[in-house]
């Protein structure tokens, strides 16, 4: 894991930090482990981790005037200065408008700024220490440095409306430890700390004119490519050294034998159109897109494009041979690998201990066999459904723009789906109720809905969409919380502060895709984390704030309507020189994750009931252990459940072993530092309130 952490101080004598460590109100001299020094006192920055040295980028003007970059930025050196001067007169959007995705940290004297990203996929952390301010790119460093408690109604919260900005608001799953919002930035003064927008709040406004199609898909492809030249033409440091002799194996193979990367560049293939889009955008930019020539495929200067045949599941045939037929690319090299039983959903439980907990910790092991088989530099499509499709509550906001003629062809759809005439009705009554309800009376809602237990849905085709119709919605997990857990979130949504109210003149469909969109990215994060290989980076183009700006410019009009994302994609990539593709490009493949995640329940339906035989979620009073081995049975007998909130439980059960668990800390610098030492969880309610240690 790779992180930044620095420190503002308050008042001379408050505490003292430099290259040698901080010392603490305390007297306590601590300094993060594995880090470089990018600046020293008196607020000091850290990078922590196998940075590569062209992730790294520091332009300074005098001692008290500088910018930190890290990760992968398009911006020149001159561009970063004029970025520097413009932060220094308070206009912060420029650090923002780069290609690429990357932190920016700006020192002007004793003012520091870190800007975060659109979509949270880089999110900052901040929490109070030594009479200053303490801030990082990860919570568990700061959660170490303060010693914080698990913050329980957090986790509860996640479970129960993880998509709801009000009942998570900046809180994370350490006491004390906040992250800013996405699109904001933390300044820090002298210790003490405010969080700005630096998005204009016109863009929002209702009377906004609406954006021509044409042009905003030609912004998006501009975006796309721009986002996909800053990784090319990035210098790659990665170490293209044979591993060492292994009897009848090629240098791929040793490579891969001992968990590295093939040198180069490569990308997701499948029929998906995402990461499809990527590899071809990639593919056809000029320059040496992919493998070294000697290393890897031996295919020159080509790109290493994986797919994944899922052998256990099947029915992916027409998704290989659309694959196949789009690597037929003289500069595509293509790569199927398989995978059985051992790489379903839930069959390997074992990993690191990530930042944060998600959902995605039940499929690390699955993607962690399909990127074994990529290249150094690896493109996904993750975030393109986020920042593409229309979230069902945008039909609310069409409503509310008195532009009903776009609603007929998604509800069109939507009825064929079902297979109901009475489907055009209830979809636009539910749209219309939605579009007379003001936020705080939704917010409400849900907390009624929390506390009273009521989680009936709409079921058929249509379900998902009609539930998707409200200001805030209940988890999938939720309805195996206890009462006690409900309660609590539901006390957190009626008390929810301005902090995670609406921006002037936003609406319900565009609120619920900037949540959906948040919480995405911060489960990719926690992917990224769990299914880290050594000197390899994934790279998801989809969520860097020019493609996501870009992408947020579409008309809704456009977006809603059925196959809009495919549409867009495709004609993204005409317009990059990308002419024929297969047929059934595009084509949506929900059915395959499904039937993964069932059989995967169903293959390690022991394991998971010894996972849950005495659970800590049920120790700190979030689940009866009895009610979670009752639906993972059923589950995996085919008893048709939420299985997305069956992978939220099984995923924090896991992150929570993991965590108290672990035995040393982010930190060094004293023998109190040099162990960790977890205090466990209280049993029952009293976790709600105590928690752990995070250490």
């Amino acid at each position: 894991m790779r992180w930044l952490v620095g420190w503002s101080s308050a008042a001379a004598g408050a505490g003292r930090i430099g290259s040698a460590g901080a010392t603490g109100l305390d007297g306590e001299t601590v300094y993060p482990v594995g880090s470089q020094l990018l600046w020293g006192d008196p607020d000091p920055l850290w990078a922590v981790g196998d940075w590569r040295p062209d992730e790294i980028r520091l332009v300074q003007v005098d001692a008290q005037t500088r910018i930190a970059v890290l990760g992968i930025c398009g911006a020149s050196d001159e561009q970063l200065r004029v970025g520097l001067f413009a932060a220094r007169g308070g206009a912060l959007r420029h650090l923002t408008a780069w290609p690429g995705s990357y932190t920016a940290v700006v020192q002007v004297g004793r003012r520091i700024t870190v800007c975060g990203d659109l979509a949270g996929a880089r999110p900052v952390f901040h929490t109070p220490w030594a009479g200053g301010t303490a801030y990082a790119t990860a919570a568990l460093p700061l959660a170490d440095l303060v010693e914080a408690d698990l913050d329980f109604t957090h986790l509860a919260a996640l479970l129960a409306a993880p998509d709801v900005p009000a009942a998570l608001e900046d809180s994370t799953p350490y006491a004390g430890v906040r992250r800013i919002p996405p699109g904001h930035a933390l300044i820090l003064r002298a210790g003490a700390h405010e969080i700005a927008g630096y998005e204009p709040v016109a863009s929002l406004a209702v009377a906004a004119p609406p954006a021509d199609p044409h042009s905003a898909v030609d912004a998006v492809r501009d975006a796309l490519v721009e986002a996909v030249r800053a990784r090319l033409a990035a210098p790659r440091h990665v170490p293209a050294v044979d591993p060492g002799p292994v009897p009848g194996m090629g240098p791929a193979d040793r490579r891969a034998a001992r968990g590295m990367p093939v040198p180069g560049v490569g990308s997701d293939l499948s029929g998906g159109p995402a990461s499809a889009t990527l590899a071809l955008l990639a593919a056809g930019l000029p320059g040496n897109p992919g493998t070294l020539l000697g290393h890897g495929t031996g295919a020159g200067e080509r790109l290493l494009a994986v797919t994944f045949n899922d052998l256990a599941v099947g029915g992916r045939e027409a998704e290989l041979e659309r694959a196949g037929a789009l690597a037929a690319n003289p500069r595509l090299h293509h790569v199927v690998v398989t995978g059985g039983e051992d790489v379903l959903p839930y069959a390997d439980l074992d990993g690191p201990l990530t930042d944060e907990p998600g959902p995605s910790l039940v499929t690390a092991a699955r993607h962690r066999a399909r990127l074994a088989a990529g290249s150094a530099d690896h493109f996904t499509g993750h975030g393109a459904r986020q920042v593409l499709d229309a979230h069902p509550a945008r039909l609310a906001d069409l409503l509310m723009d008195r532009k009903r003629r776009h609603l007929v062809r998604p509800v069109a759809a939507l009825a064929k789906a079902d297979g109901s005439v009475m489907v055009p009705a209830r979809v636009y009554s539910a749209a219309r109720r939605l579009a007379r309800t003001p936020y705080r009376t939704g917010v409400d809602l849900l907390a009624d809905r929390l506390l009273h237990r009521r989680f009936d849905e709409p079921t058929g085709a249509v379900g998902a969409s009609l539930a998707a119709l409200t200001w805030a919605g209940p988890g999938p997990a939720a309805r195996w919380l206890t009462g006690e857990a409900l309660a609590e979130v539901s006390v957190r949504l009626q008390s929810a502060t301005g902090r995670s109210a609406l921006l002037p003149g936003q609406r319900p469909g565009d609120y619920r895709a900037r949540a959906a969109l948040a919480r995405h990215a911060a489960d990719l994060r926690v992917l990224e984390q769990a299914a880290e290989i050594r000197s390899q980076r994934l790279h998801a183009p989809f969520l860097d704030n020019q493609v996501v700006r870009a992408c947020r410019a579409l008309p809704e009009a456009l977006r809603v309507q059925p196959g809009a994302r495919a549409a867009i994609l495709r004609t993204v990539l005409e317009g990059a020189g990308v002419g024929e593709l297969p047929p059934g490009w595009g084509a949506p493949s929900h059915a395959g994750a499904s039937a993964a995640a069932r059989a995967g329940l169903r293959a390690a339906a022991d394991d998971l009931m010894a996972l849950f035989a005495t659970p800590l979620l049920a120790e700190a009073g979030l689940v009866e252990a009895r009610v979670v081995r009752k639906a993972l049975r059923a589950a995996a007998h085919g008893e048709s459940l939420p299985l997305d909130g069956l992978a939220d439980l099984v995923s924090l059960e896991l992150w929570l072993r993991r965590l108290l668990a672990r035995r040393g800390t982010c930190w060094t610098g004293t023998p109190a530092r040099a162990r960790a030492v977890p205090t466990g969880i209280t049993p029952q309610r009293g976790a709600l309130a105590s928690g752990g240690r995070a250490s």
